[in-house]
């Protein structure tokens, strides 16, 4: 894969670009500021409007080449395109995405370095989290709430960078998912969201430029899911 423009640009929700494939329903642009989704964030909305013509995406479909966008006709668009991004939907995305980078990193230190076995962010301001924590104290969980907050209102700094896969492997705590990692770029490296001065893991999705910017964060609820999986539901508030 290539870095997604909105990685390097992520201010950018509207973008005249080119197609560089299209086919009935579907197109490929030479740029795109549209994130595809992944890693349990949902993929972006939005509009692409040509001379003549304009189309909702509404999903996308990786390729050999880069993604395709989905549209919701069968329209083939070409040459000069306009692609603006859904920016209330992507900033949802991108506050619930920080959230969860912030609770991931308070249980990956409180509770012995347990991992993540899957994540979810929704559409409705909520999103959970799926940890391997077999004998884990619901009451602690549950009182990760004001700590989530007290980062909050730190205001820590998010910055990125870029690590060979073997650098990110070797390290404790970068890769942080039971079970996947997200895919190098055509260079080879694995993109790293750090939190200053609490945290730094391996993602491919989207975050606020600081902590500070988020809402306050609530722990919704608490379940046990199967003999391992322990799932915390948090959301936005206000």
């Amino acid at each position: 894969m290539t870095r997604y423009f909105c990685h390097d640009h992520p201010d950018v929700l509207t973008l005249e670009t080119v197609v560089a494939d299209s086919r009935p329903g579907a197109v490929r642009l030479q740029t795109s500021p549209f994130h595809p989704g992944g890693g349990g964030q949902l993929a972006d909305r939005g509009i692409l409007r040509w001379q003549g013509g304009e189309a909702r995406v509404t999903g996308f479909e990786a390729g050999e080449d880069g993604y395709w966008h989905i549209l919701d006709t069968p329209a083939a668009p070409h040459g000069h395109v306009e692609a603006l991004v859904d920016a209330g939907f992507r900033g949802m995305q991108t506050e619930l995405h920080t959230a969860t980078h912030v609770l991931n990193a308070l249980v990956f230190q409180k509770f012995d370095g347990a991992l993540v076995t899957s994540a979810q962010m929704n559409d409705d301001n909520t999103a959970r989290m799926d940890f391997d924590l077999p004998d884990a104290d619901n009451d602690r969980l549950r009182a990760l709430e004001a700590e989530m907050n007290e980062i909050v209102r730190q205001d820590l700094a998010i910055r990125y960078r870029y690590v060979g896969i073997d650098e990110a492997r070797a390290e404790p705590g970068l890769i942080r998912s039971r079970s996947v990692a997200p895919p190098p770029d055509a260079e080879g490296g694995i993109r790293i969201v750090e939190i200053t001065g609490l945290d730094a893991q391996a993602c491919g999705g989207t975050h606020l430029a600081s902590t500070g910017l988020s809402r306050p964060l609530k722990i919704l609820k608490i379940e046990n899911k199967g003999r391992h999986n322990r799932r915390v539901r948090i959301g936005l508030v206000g």
